[in-house]
C-alpha cells in the first residue's frame, strides 16, 4: 500500500510516540476494505507502541478507529485516508500517542474547557486541499477533550450517505446529527463558534493593544511580506486579517512561483505564517476590518467587527480578493448544494452527474478539463464569442468527449427543486433565446473581486472597487498604503503580491522616518 520511502518517514514519525495506540477496523469484503487492511498492516510493523485489531463493529466499511488501549476511541477515519488526508493520519497517530502538537497552550486549554458532548462528522473528499486543516483540527480537539469525537468521512466512498444528507460540498461538518459549518475552517474558527464568549474576550484584549508602527490589515501573500519587511526594520508591526493565507488557501496548484516549481495554497500559505512568526509581528487572526479612521491622535483607526479599535502611525491594506459571483437568482439559494466555487474540492462529489463551469478563462477550463474527468458531463458556457484561456488548455478541452462548449451565452438563472440545483437558465446573446440545462452542478469560475467594500467613502477606488495606487503603493490617504489583489496593480499573481507587498512596507517606513506619522 505504502510505497518504501513513505514508509521509512512513517517509521521515523513514529518514534516520537509516547504511549500505545490502537486501531481498531470495520471491515467487509469490498476491494477498498482489502486496501484499508493493507495500509493498516503497513502501519503496525512499524512501532512496538502500535496494535492492531479487525473486529471493529462500526456501521461504516470500512473504517477505522484510533484510540488508546482499554479506552474508547474518539477519532474515525471512514475511508482510506491517503492524498491529502495522509497528514491527518500520521498526525492523529502522533497527538493520540502523546506527541504535543504546535498549538499555543491557551488554545490547548480552551478546548480542553468545552463543556458538553460533541460528536462530529466531516464528510471530505480526497483531493480537497481544504479538508485536511479541518479534519485536523477536530481530531485534535477529540485528543485533547474527552467529551469530543470526530469521524472523517470519504464522501466519494459512502455516496448513498451523501445524496441522502444532502452533500454537494466539501468539507461539511455535521455537529450530534445537525449541520455545523461548510467550507474551510481552521482551529480558532471552531473554537470561536463553540465558544461563545471567546469573541468578547478577544476584542477587550485587542482594544488594550498599544499603537503599532505599522498595522497591515489582510493576511495573504502581500500582508505577509509586508510584514516581514517591516519587521525587519525593527518597528512594532501588526497583521490583522479575517483568515491567514487569504484566497490563497483555496488555491491547488500553484506552479508559476519563481524557484519552487510546484506546490499548493496550504503548503504555501504554511511557509508563509511559519516565516512571518520569525519576526516579531503581532497576529490578529479571525479579524474582519470594517472601517477605517483617523483618531483626534492622528493616529489611523481600523475599527473591527468584533468592536475593538486597532492603532496605528501607518497602514497596509492587503486584503486580497475573493470569488466573483453571477448574481444570478439560485446562485446564493443553492450555494453548497450544487453551486460551488472549487472543482478540486467538490469535484468528487458530482461522480458520473450533469454539471456546467461558468467561465472561459484559464481557471474555467482548467476546472472544465478536471472535472470531465470525475463527472458524466461538462457544459462550459463562456459569455464572449470565444474562449480566453490559453491554447494549450482549449486544444485539451476540445479533445475530451464528454465536454460541450457553449459561447455566447449569458447565465441568467440557477434553478432548483428547494433542496438543490436541478438545472441552469442561460440566454443566447446572438438570437437572445433562453435555453435550460438539465444538471446536478454550477461551477463558477468568472474572476475575483477586490475585498474593498468597507473602504468606500473612505478612500480613492477604481471603479472595479480596487484600491488606487501609486508606483510606490501609497494611496490617496497620507501614511495607507495598498498592495496585492485588492489594488488596481494590472496582474493579480502570487509574486506580483508579495513584491507589492514588501515595496509597501519599505514606503511605510520610509514615510515614517521622514517625520510624517503622528509622534
Amino acid at each position: 500500500m505504502l510505497d518504501a520511502n513513505i514508509l521509512t518517514q512513517l517509521k521515523a514519525y513514529l518514534e516520537r510516540l509516547q504511549q500505545p495506540i490502537e486501531l481498531v477496523a470495520s471491515l467487509d469484503d469490498s476491494p477498498k476494505s482489502q486496501e484499508m487492511r493493507a495500509l493498516l498492516e503497513d502501519i503496525g510493523p512499524l512501532s512496538s507502541l502500535v496494535s492492531i485489531r479487525y473486529d471493529g463493529q462500526d456501521a461504516r466499511r470500512p473504517s477505522f478507529a484510533v484510540g488508546r488501549p482499554g479506552e474508547t476511541a474518539r477519532i474515525q477515519f471512514a475511508g482510506i485516508p491517503m492524498g491529502h488526508e495522509f497528514t491527518s493520519l500520521v498526525l492523529a497517530l502522533l497527538q493520540t500517542g502523546g506527541h504535543p502538537p504546535k498549538v499555543e497552550p491557551a488554545v490547548i486549554e480552551q478546548m480542553r474547557a468545552l463543556p458538553g458532548t460533541f460528536r462530529f462528522e466531516t464528510f471530505i473528499s480526497l483531493s480537497c486541499h481544504n479538508c485536511p486543516d479541518v479534519v485536523q483540527a477536530f481530531n485534535l480537539m477529540a485528543v485533547v477533550n474527552p467529551g469530543v469525537s470526530h469521524t472523517m468521512i470519504d464522501g466519494a466512498l459512502f455516496q448513498q450517505e451523501v445524496d441522502d444528507r444532502q452533500i454537494m460540498a466539501v468539507p461539511t461538518v455535521f455537529l450530534n446529527g445537525e449541520p455545523f459549518g461548510q467550507g474551510r475552517m481552521t482551529l480558532e474558527e471552531i473554537l470561536a463558534k463553540l465558544d461563545t464568549g471567546a469573541a468578547a474576550r478577544d476584542a477587550e484584549l485587542l482594544a488594550a493593544k498599544p499603537p503599532f508602527d505599522v498595522l497591515i490589515v489582510g493576511g495573504g501573500p502581500a500582508g505577509a511580506a509586508a510584514a516581514i519587511y517591516a519587521a525587519r526594520k525593527g518597528i512594532r508591526t501588526g497583521i490583522v486579517a479575517e483568515r491567514f493565507g487569504g484566497q490563497v488557501l483555496d488555491t491547488l496548484a500553484i506552479e508559476n512561483f519563481v524557484s519552487v516549481k510546484e506546490t499548493d495554497g496550504p503548503k504555501l500559505v504554511a511557509g508563509l505564517e511559519q516565516h512571518v512568526r520569525e519576526y516579531e509581528v503581532d497576529i490578529m487572526n479571525l479579524q474582519r476590518a470594517e472601517a477605517l479612521t483617523t483618531g483626534p491622535d492622528g493616529l489611523a483607526e481600523v475599527r473591527l467587527a468584533s468592536g475593538a479599535t486597532l492603532k496605528s502611525k501607518t497602514i497596509i491594506l492587503s486584503t486580497g480578493a475573493r470569488w466573483r459571483e453571477m448574481n444570478v437568482p439560485g446562485e446564493l439559494e443553492y450555494r453548497g448544494r450544487g453551486v460551488a466555487y472549487c472543482p478540486h474540492c467538490d469535484g468528487p462529489l458530482f461522480k458520473g452527474k450533469r454539471v456546467a463551469v461558468i467561465g472561459g478563462g484559464n481557471s474555467g477550463v482548467e476546472a472544465a478539463i478536471d472535472l470531465a474527468g470525475i463527472v458524466g458531463h461538462v457544459t462550459l458556457i463562456e459569455f464572449d464569442p470565444t474562449l480566453r484561456a490559453d491554447a494549450v488548455l482549449q486544444k485539451k478541452l476540445r479533445s475530451m468527449t464528454n465536454v460541450t462548449i457553449v459561447t455566447q451565452a449569458l447565465t441568467t438563472e440557477v434553478t432548483g427543486d428547494g433542496e438543490r440545483v436541478n438545472g441552469l437558465v442561460y440566454q443566447d446573446r446572438t438570437s437572445g433565446d433562453a435555453h435550460r440545462l438539465d444538471l446536478e452542478g454550477v461551477f463558477v469560475q468568472i474572476g475575483l473581486l477586490p475585498n474593498t467594500d468597507w473602504l468606500k467613502g473612505t478612500l480613492q477606488l477604481s471603479p472595479r472597487g480596487e484600491i488606487e495606487i501609486d508606483n510606490r503603493g501609497q494611496t490617496s490617504l497620507p501614511g495607507v498604503f495598498a498592495a496585492g489583489d485588492c489594488t488596481t496593480v494590472p496582474f493579480k499573481q502570487i509574486i506580483i503580491a508579495m513584491g507589492d507587498g514588501a515595496k509597501a512596507s519599505l514606503a511605510a517606513f520610509d514615510y515614517l522616518i521622514r517625520g510624517s506619522a503622528p509622534a
